[in-house]
């Protein structure tokens, strides 16, 4: 087992820490809100990551595969959501004004995993490699659990750098233009999302 978790989490290693929808989401929901203030989505996100992934682990992967328009509507639902958001940002006040900001919770960060076909195909991939056809129950939460926690080691980084590089910037003068383009920047995720579906 020891040598099966090595493996995975080099394997994981650079699909989890590169830069993907849901990083840089995280670290656009850091540089907005701070590290502490995304604990709550991250949790969504991590706690919808694990309860996909044994779902997928013990069986519904095989009904992803055969049904693969099921990707392109996940796909379309998730980057409209994120491009919903990106409006939010786009329009926020000042930074530090959480007023009119986007409130983004427990439930957007899970609403991010469920609707983003990128973590799918990942999963998928995942257990192909490493869990081949056992349907063995303490091997699919075996790498279930490995997965969502190197996921959440990541985001946990990428929202930190996130945070940390905007108090380079957090006064009045610089405001709207980052809140512009955190809303840029999610409008892209969107798009990007959107094209990975088709």
């Amino acid at each position: 087992m020891i040598e099966l978790s090595i493996a995975l989490i080099v394997f994981l290693f650079p699909l989890a820490y590169s830069p993907g929808p849901g990083n840089l989401f995280f670290a656009v929901s850091g540089a907005k809100f701070g590290l502490m203030a995304t604990l709550p989505s991250n949790a969504g996100y991590h706690i919808a990551t694990w309860v996909v992934t044994v779902i997928l682990g013990f069986g519904f992967g095989t009904i992803v595969q055969q049904y693969p328009f099921a990707f392109k509507y996940i796909g379309i639902t998730g980057s409209v959501y994120v491009l919903y958001l990106a409006w939010l940002f786009f329009n926020a006040g000042v930074m530090g004004d959480t007023a009119d900001a986007p409130k983004i919770g427990f439930w957007d960060g899970a609403i991010l995993l469920v609707f983003n076909p990128k973590a799918y195909v990942i999963i998928v991939a995942m257990f192909t490699q490493f869990l081949g056809a056992s349907s063995d129950v303490y091997l699919v939460l075996l790498i279930s659990t490995l997965f969502t926690v190197n996921n959440l080691i990541a985001f946990i980084i990428w929202t930190y750098f996130g945070d940390r590089l905007i108090h380079q910037f957090n006064n009045e003068k610089y405001a709207s233009y980052i809140n512009k383009l955190f809303g840029i920047v999610l409008a892209v995720i969107a798009v990007w999302m959107l094209i990975r579906a088709f």
